[in-house]
């Protein structure tokens, strides 16, 4: 499975998790492709941090207006009925609990619900963002990661050793091994891989695995 695979099997399949009414927060680069993958019939309104409401399909080529981006600079569309707002307005949705759904990239992700997703020591860094609101003020937090590294380290950890975002709010984590529901403490595999057994699963993860009694296969097909 090539990189793109991978990034298409997490997006696809987080956009599952999305129920018809959640007002959801995508974070940069991966999550924003969770917007391809959104079943149909399924209506949710995108909310991006600097603030707007109803984000709507990437812009065709040619056709990207440069008032109109994401909180990473990315060129986005505005759906009929969209609204657009100060930083103080769009950071008050988020912090008075109004985001039902935040996705968003990990660096480390430990057994806890602990999250480091904005600092590696020794590279310069903009800041932590709007992330630590986003993770707190959330009702539910998605992380969409590959599973190890570049490196081949894993992600998924006892204790994360960067540099927190924010403690104990990971709900849910999707990568190209599986989908692991974070809870008192436990990682536990919901989906995995059908390409992975659990084992090579489980040597890719410090964190101790719990397989849920319901395991599943992740669907591959298609990518």
């Amino acid at each position: 499975m090539d990189n793109r695979q991978k990034r298409v099997l997490i997006a696809r399949r987080i956009a599952q998790e999305l129920k018809d009414g959640d007002v959801v927060n995508l974070g940069i680069g991966l999550p924003t492709m969770v917007n391809d993958f959104i079943p149909p019939g399924v209506n949710v309104t995108l909310q991006s941090e600097n603030g707007f409401v109803g984000l709507g399909p990437n812009p065709e080529p040619g056709q990207e207006d440069p008032c109109l981006v994401n909180a990473g600079g990315q060129p986005v569309t505005i759906l009929p009925g969209g609204a657009f707002f100060d930083s103080a307005m769009s950071f008050a949705i988020i912090r008075g609990g109004h985001v039902d759904v935040t996705v968003l990239g990990a660096l480390e992700v430990d057994a806890d619900g602990n999250l480091a997703n904005w600092m590696v020591p020794g590279k310069m860094v903009p800041g932590m963002g709007g992330a630590m609101d986003l993770v707190v003020g959330a009702r539910r937090v998605i992380v969409a990661t590959t599973h190890v590294t570049k490196q081949g380290e894993p992600k998924l950890l006892k204790k994360c050793r960067l540099p927190l975002t924010a403690t104990n709010q990971v709900n849910l984590v999707v990568t190209d091994m599986g989908v692991f529901e974070i809870k008192d403490g436990s990682v536990i595999m919901l989906e995995k891989n059908p390409e992975f057994t659990v084992e090579e699963i489980q040597s890719a993860t410090e964190a101790e695995i719990v397989l849920s009694p319901e395991l599943r296969d992740m669907d591959v097909s298609g990518l």
